[in-house]
């Protein structure tokens, strides 16, 4: 299914249909702030097994998740002074941050150094959700056979069709990746450069 979503305003009802399908154990295909992503309820292990299987990813190599706000990321990670701060500076924008992982996370979401990507994204489709379903949403790319980004909607429905349950057409996004820092032990590191500016980690 192809459901339209303004990406500026997202009407609740059409923002509740999606997380009854996330609620559901559902797969979807949402706009964010880099690329378009494939995400579901990071609490349901069915799904994101299918996702894994989707991406033809090792399961050694855990996806990142989208959080709300700040408020949502310290119930979902270890947070410090320092990554607070941080984090709010940057937040929300096309950042992934690398930070221990809290209790709350499932294992299979985590590094075997208990860290876990997570991401706010600067756009209101996502924020919706999440806060809609009440717990983060995995987050990886869309990408085709060849590994390239998709950021087109109806081609991403057309190319996964009923591997899928909802492909989200929230319009066009940037097609670049988010900067990846890590936070982990207050040494930021940053692990990959993408849209968001790094000048001050280096």
């Amino acid at each position: 299914m192809l459901l339209k979503i303004n990406p500026q305003n997202p009407p609740q009802r059409l923002i509740d249909r999606v997380v009854t399908i996330l609620n559901q154990g559902g797969i979807i295909a949402y706009p964010t702030d880099t690329f378009y992503g494939i995400g579901c309820d990071i609490m349901n292990k069915k799904a994101i097994s299918r996702i894994y299987q989707l991406r033809q990813r090792k399961k050694n190599k855990p996806f990142s998740f989208v959080c709300s706000d700040l408020k949502n990321i310290s119930l979902y990670a270890k947070v410090s002074n320092y990554a607070y701060k941080t984090m709010r500076r940057l937040l929300p924008g096309p950042y992934t941050f690398i930070l221990e992982g809290s209790r709350q996370v499932p294992k299979m979401m985590l590094t075997k150094r208990k860290t876990a990507g997570i991401r706010v994204p600067n756009h209101q489709i996502c924020i919706k959700l999440v806060e809609g379903l009440g717990r983060p949403i995995l987050s990886t790319s869309a990408k085709s056979p060849d590994h390239a980004e998709m950021s087109d909607p109806s081609l991403i429905h057309d190319y996964f069709k009923k591997q899928l349950d909802v492909v989200i057409d929230g319009g066009t996004v940037p097609g670049q990746p988010s900067s990846v820092i890590s936070l982990f032990d207050d040494e930021p590191r940053v692990i990959r450069e993408g849209l968001g500016d790094v000048s001050s980690f280096k």
